[in-house]
C-alpha cells in the first residue's frame, strides 16, 4: 500500500470537497468546544453561552490565521485550562461578590480572560525582541517531543470516560474511522472522522428508535434542547468588566496556556512538515492566540486555545491546507446563529465522541514520538533521558495540577504547564546541551521539520 501523499492545496480537490473537509474539522472541535460553556453554565452557574462560544471560536480562528500570515492550519476552540478560574469566580462570596449576580460574575471572569490574552502579547514581544532562535534554545525536541506526547496522553482519560457511556457505539465510530482511513479510496480516505461521526450517529438513531438505552439506563439520544431551541438567534454578547480579584484568578492561567501553545505549535509543525515556530514565527502565533482570547473575553466568551483534536484530523486526513480550517471556522460562526442546528449536533452521544477521541488523542501522542525520532534525539545521553522522564511524569502525574496561593488568590498550574516548566529548566541547567535551532548538528536535530 502506498503512503498517502499530503495535500497542501485543497483547491485541487474542488470547492464541494473542501466544504466537506471543513465540516469534518468542525465536527472534530465541536464536542470539546461546547463542553466548556455547558460545564460553566450547568455546574458553576455562570451564564456562558454555547452560541457565543461557537461564534468566538470561529472569529478567533480567523484572527489567528490573519496574524499567522494564513500559513498555520490550526483551529482555536474554547480552553479547558480556564475552567478552574470560572469555578473560583463563581464561588466568590465576599465584599462586592456577596450580592453579585451570576451575569456580573461572568463579566468579571471574562475581564480576567481579556488580561490573560494580553499577556500573550507581552511574551510575543519578548520573543520578537530577543529572537526566536534564542528562545527556542530552551525548547529543543527533547523538551517539545515529550510535551506533545503528554498533551495526547493527558486527554486519554477523557476519551475512555466518554466511550464508556456506551462501548458498542464508541467501537462502531472507531471501526468506521479505521476502515475508511486504511482501506478507503479517494475522498473516503481523507474524511474518516466525518464518516465515523455520521455513521455512528445513524446507528445511535436506530438504537434509540428501537427503544434501546445506554448501559446506565439513560437515553442514547436526547433531543430536549433541540425541541426548545429557536431556528435563528443572535449570540448573547456581554461586555467584560474588570476587577482585580477576578483578574488575579484568571490572568495567571495564561502561564499554563502559553506553554501549551508552544507545544501545540511544535505538534502542528511536526505534523505537516513545516517549521511554523520560525515562519510565520512563534511571536505571530502567540499574538493570534492572545487576540482571539482577549476578543472572546471582551464580549462574554471563553478563552481560546489551539485544538489538538484538529491536529489529529490533519495527521489522519493528510490535508494540510489552512483554507480548510478557515472553512470550519466559518461553519462555527454560521452555527452560532442557528441554535437548533447547533443543538442537533450537540445531541451527539458522548460515546461517539469518545470513539473518535481514541484516534485523535492517540494521534497527538504519536506525533510527539515521531517528533523525537525524526529529530534524532539521542536517548543514550543521560541528560535527555532525565529531561524526558521528568516531563512525562509531571505531565501525566499532576492530573489535577498544583494549586498555590498568591495575595490571597488561589492559582492552579496544569500538569502540562508544570511539565513544560520542568523540561525548560532542566534543559537549561543540565550540561551537554547540543541543540541549535534551525541547524542540523550531530545529535538533537531539527531535520524532521525542514524538508
Amino acid at each position: 500500500m502506498n503512503q498517502q501523499e499530503p495535500i497542501r492545496d485543497a483547491r485541487t480537490l474542488g470547492i464541494p470537497k473542501m466544504l466537506i473537509l471543513g465540516l469534518q474539522h468542525m465536527f472534530a472541535m465541536f464536542g470539546a468546544t461546547i463542553l466548556v460553556p455547558i460545564i460553566v453554565s450547568k455546574q458553576y452557574g455562570l451564564p456562558l453561552s454555547i452560541q457565543t462560544t461557537l461564534f468566538f471560536a470561529g472569529i478567533g480562528t480567523l484572527f489567528f490565521h490573519l496574524c499567522a500570515k494564513l500559513k498555520v492550519p490550526a483551529f482555536l476552540g474554547s480552553s479547558f485550562a480556564f475552567l478552574g478560574g470560572f469555578e473560583m469566580v463563581s464561588k466568590l462570596d465576599t465584599g462586592a461578590y456577596a450580592t453579585m449576580s451570576a451575569t456580573d460574575k461572568l463579566a468579571r471572569a471574562c475581564g480576567g480572560i481579556v488580561i490573560a490574552g494580553l499577556l500573550y502579547l507581552i511574551l510575543a514581544l519578548i520573543i520578537k525582541l530577543a529572537g526566536v532562535k534564542k528562545v527556542m534554545r530552551f525548547l529543543p525536541p527533547v523538551v517539545t517531543g515529550p510535551i506533545i506526547v503528554c498533551i495526547g496522553l493527558s486527554l486519554a482519560p477523557s476519551a475512555i470516560s466518554n466511550a464508556s457511556t456506551n462501548w458498542p457505539l464508541a467501537i462502531i465510530a472507531l471501526a468506521i474511522i479505521v476502515v475508511c482511513n486504511i482501506w478507503g479510496k479517494g475522498m473516503v480516505k481523507i474524511i474518516p472522522i466525518l464518516l465515523g461521526v455520521v455513521g455512528a450517529y445513524i446507528v445511535a438513531l436506530i438504537m434509540h428508535m428501537s427503544g434501546m438505552t445506554n448501559p446506565d439506563g439513560s437515553a442514547i439520544l436526547d433531543f430536549t434542547e433541540v425541541a426548545s431551541a429557536s431556528i435563528l438567534g443572535l449570540p448573547p454578547f456581554h461586555l467584560a468588566s474588570f476587577d482585580l480579584t477576578a483578574i488575579l484568578v484568571m490572568a495567571p492561567i495564561a502561564i499554563a496556556t502559553m506553554m501549551e501553545h508552544i507545544g501545540d505549535m511544535s505538534a502542528i509543525s511536526a505534523t505537516v512538515g513545516e517549521q511554523f515556530i520560525e515562519d510565520p514565527g512563534l511571536h505571530r502565533t502567540l499574538v493570534g492566540d492572545g487576540i482571539a482570547t482577549a476578543l472572546a473575553g471582551m464580549f462574554g466568551g471563553p478563552a481560546n486555545t489551539t485544538y489538538g483534536e484538529n491536529t489529529g484530523v490533519l495527521e489522519l486526513s493528510k490535508v494540510y491546507d489552512p483554507r480548510v480550517i478557515r472553512i470550519a471556522a466559518c461553519f462555527a460562526i454560521v452555527l452560532s446563529f442557528i441554535p437548533k442546528v447547533a443543538d442537533v449536533i450537540g445531541s451527539l452521544p458522548a460515546s461517539i465522541i469518545g470513539g473518535i477521541s481514541f484516534i485523535l488523542y492517540g494521534m497527538i501522542s504519536a506525533i510527539g514520538v515521531r517528533n523525537i525520532v525524526e529529530n534524532q534525539v539521542d536517548f543514550t545521553k543521560s541528560r535527555n533521558l532525565i529531561i524526558a522522564a521528568v516531563i512525562l511524569v509531571c505531565g501525566l502525574g499532576f492530573s489535577d495540577g498544583i494549586t498555590f496561593v498568591v495575595a490571597g488568590t488561589s492559582i492552579t498550574l496544569t500538569g502540562l504547564a508544570i511539565a513544560a516548566l520542568a523540561g525548560i529548566i532542566l534543559n537549561a541547567i543540565l550540561p551537554g546541551k547540543d541543540y541549535v535551532f534551525g541547524a542540523n548538528p550531530t545529535g538533537d536535530q531539527n531535520r524532521g521539520i525542514h524538508r
